[in-house]
């Protein structure tokens, strides 16, 4: 078993590797290089022989299989003897496959080694005359869509090679920043005759003009537009209403007397659905989500829970309900519905069909909880095999609720009429339609009608009140034809 020693060739000058690693370098091991597009393998190669690992990348699709492929290469070559492995800039800076290699090797038994010269980003920093000691983040452009983007700070994204990456980075960062955010646009930082700064605007990042290639990389100053555009924002705007010196309004509210404010924010937010109307709906969704901020609020002000136990929580659910997704488990999604409530069943430690169905919210719209009940039962068979059971069922309650009428009992009519109600809330399940749909639709059917009437009478100068039914019921009959 050999010792893998993983080299950095520096930024790219050849007076800025470091003497260990020329040291190592002219050991007599066998040399592997991730790649030789680096310049300082102009000079190298007088002095030292390589095996260039390039040949990755033509062979695997993405940059993750070409790495993990370099790797495993790199630790069976350690198997027979000593070798070194060399890296541009620094091993660990931005360096993928000395991560890889590392974790591999412990758990091999392989000894590894790191020799480090100066990182492109030192050379960048000292190109730009920047100082880093007021923080900066690093990225890969290849990982900036599930990167944590914060404008607060100055920012490098490395590996901008060409122009299309160059369009990806900037639509990503277009969520983010304003569209005349100066950025700037480094090539080849730390080699001489090869540096070169261009400063433009972030919507100018992908044009034909500017140069991209391996040694490209984007830096982003602080922005000094403050963007509010995170969840992060949200909570902190929250932290300082609910602080010392916030609203007295937002401080004295409970989860308690909060909680008309999430079902009135939700009834808006399907009403702008309805209105097909995207602005609203993106007011709405942020008030949505301003309750539920809120309430992480008020729970870690009481040490109770956050956000994070809240996001946690639901990403656990979503991952244990979706194992086809997550786990390759295979289900049959002609049956999925009855799959997902055994795995609430199994998440709320229930071992009954009852007990999911007393979990159903008080609080519902009866009609929508009559259709929840009526569901949940139908998922393990108690159903009418045909919709013509349906009518005949919906025809014995209206016959019953007649009978009770006549004979004046109250307690019984209003038994009689809930189960009328019942009954057509499971013709409307039968026949695929939402009853809160289907009885709002009737209601707005209603008062389009309605006011039909009510200026028909004004026009004729007449009174509701002094107008006889039958006269308004011809008017209806005419608002029935518009």
């Amino acid at each position: 078993m050999g010792k893998i020693s993983i080299v950095g060739l520096g930024p790219g000058d050849y007076s800025l590797i470091s003497q260990g690693a020329l040291e190592t370098l002219n050991s007599g091991s066998r040399i592997y290089l991730r790649t030789e597009k680096h310049p300082t393998l102009e000079k190298l190669k007088e002095t030292i022989e390589y095996t260039s690992l390039d040949y990755f990348y033509d062979n695997e699709d993405d940059f993750e299989s070409v790495y993990n492929k370099i790797s495993e290469f790199i630790i069976e070559a350690s198997k027979e003897s000593d070798i070194v492995y060399a890296v541009p800039g620094h091993p660990r800076v931005a360096e993928k496959t000395v991560t890889i290699i590392e974790n591999i090797a412990k758990l091999e038994n392989i000894d590894v080694e790191s020799i480090p010269s100066m990182s492109f980003v030192d050379a960048m920093f000292n190109y730009l005359k920047i100082d880093p000691a007021n923080g900066f983040k690093l990225l890969d452009a290849f990982e900036i869509e599930n990167s944590y983007i914060d404008t607060n700070t100055s920012m490098i994204i490395t590996q901008i090679y060409d122009q299309f990456i160059a369009s990806n980075v900037k639509l990503k960062l277009l969520e983010y920043y304003d569209y005349d955010q100066e950025v700037c646009i480094v090539n080849g930082a730390g080699v001489k005759n090869l540096e070169s700064k261009k400063y433009v605007k972030l919507y100018e990042l992908d044009r034909s003009e500017n140069l991209f290639n391996y040694l490209t990389s984007l830096y982003i100053p602080k922005s000094s537009k403050k963007m509010y555009n995170t969840v992060h924002d949200l909570e902190m705007i929250m932290d300082t209403l609910r602080g010392p010196s916030g609203c007295d309004w937002d401080k004295k509210q409970t989860h308690e007397s909060l909680k008309k404010y999430i079902i009135e924010e939700a009834y808006e937010l399907c009403q702008a659905i309805d209105n097909d109307d995207l602005d609203e709906m993106i007011e709405e969704l942020g008030d949505v989500l301003l309750q539920v901020i809120f309430h992480c609020q008020i729970g870690q002000e009481q040490g109770s829970f956050d956000l994070k136990e809240v996001t946690n929580s639901i990403c656990n659910k979503l991952i244990h309900r979706h194992p086809h997704v997550f786990k390759n488990v295979e289900l049959d999604m002609n049956k999925f519905e009855r799959t997902w409530e055994e795995l609430k069943k199994e998440e709320k430690g229930e071992t009954t069909v009852t007990e999911g169905l007393r979990r159903i919210p008080k609080n519902l719209p009866a009609l929508t909880k009559s259709e929840k009940v009526q569901h949940k039962a139908a998922l393990v068979g108690f159903d009418w095999d045909d919709i013509s059971h349906v009518f005949k069922k919906i025809e014995e309650e209206y016959q019953e609720l007649l009978d009770e009428c006549k004979a004046g009992n109250i307690k019984y009519i209003k038994e009689e009429l809930g189960d009328l109600l019942f009954s057509v809330v499971n013709l409307s399940r039968f026949l695929s339609i939402d009853p809160e749909e289907s009885l709002n639709s009737t209601i707005n059917k209603f008062i389009n009608r309605f006011e039909f009437i009510e200026q028909s009478a004004i026009q004729l100068h007449k009174n509701l009140e002094d107008m006889t039914l039958e006269e308004m019921d011809e008017l209806w009959e005419k608002a029935k034809l518009k």
